[in-house]
């Protein structure tokens, strides 16, 4: 039996945990701490954390439908991470819509509050993270997989279960409207050049 470091494409290792489920370690060793940091990037660390191993977690349990042809892993990975993310986001909204529903809490930090200091413990800050809010989610999740996890057209359709002009035309507009935000003010522009 291989040890779960040792060589093998991830849709062979995916095959031996089958019969061997110890081996699926070797994908969480190989692929934790990028799907760690795209979560991280896009939730905050709390987040991360739960969500990571809730990725492979759900990774584990469908392993026996994972399509071998694929050798390398983490675009599939990346798909059940970004569902995740969605379903997180999802939940916060109606958990929003809810406390609106109901009136501001009278000593707690309202859910505004909390989403907003998640926004600035990320990375992103300014004009920039407003830009990317104001995306819409399966626009931003392709620009993000290709600006901060280098993913390919082909590998962010697999990760998406989309095809690769879908890719093409959600990044396309996505850079569209993230150049558009973040371009000077026409005001801004005139005092520049006059």
């Amino acid at each position: 039996m291989s040890s779960p470091g040792e060589a093998g494409d991830d849709a062979e290792i995916i095959a031996a945990s089958l019969r061997h489920p110890e081996r699926f370690a070797a994908l969480f060793d190989r692929h934790a701490a990028h799907i760690h940091r795209y979560l991280a990037r896009r939730l905050g660390g709390q987040v991360a954390d739960d969500l990571t191993g809730e990725t492979f977690l759900i990774a584990f349990d469908r392993r026996d439908r994972y399509d071998p042809a694929f050798p390398g892993a983490r675009p599939w990975l990346y798909g059940i991470a970004t569902n995740l993310a969605g379903q997180r986001r999802r939940a916060e909204q109606r958990e929003y819509r809810l406390r609106a529903a109901l009136g501001p809490p009278s000593d707690h930090d309202s859910h505004a509050d909390r989403v907003a200091e998640r926004v600035s413990a990320q990375a992103l800050t300014g004009p920039l993270a407003a830009a990317l809010a104001g995306l819409a989610p399966r626009d931003r999740d392709v620009l993000l997989l290709i600006a901060w996890e280098g993913l390919a057209y082909d590998e962010v359709a697999a990760a998406l279960a989309i095809p690769v002009g879908t890719v093409r035309s959600r990044l396309n507009r996505a850079r569209k409207k993230v150049r558009a935000a973040l371009a000077p003010a026409p005001a801004e522009e005139v005092s520049n050049h006059g």
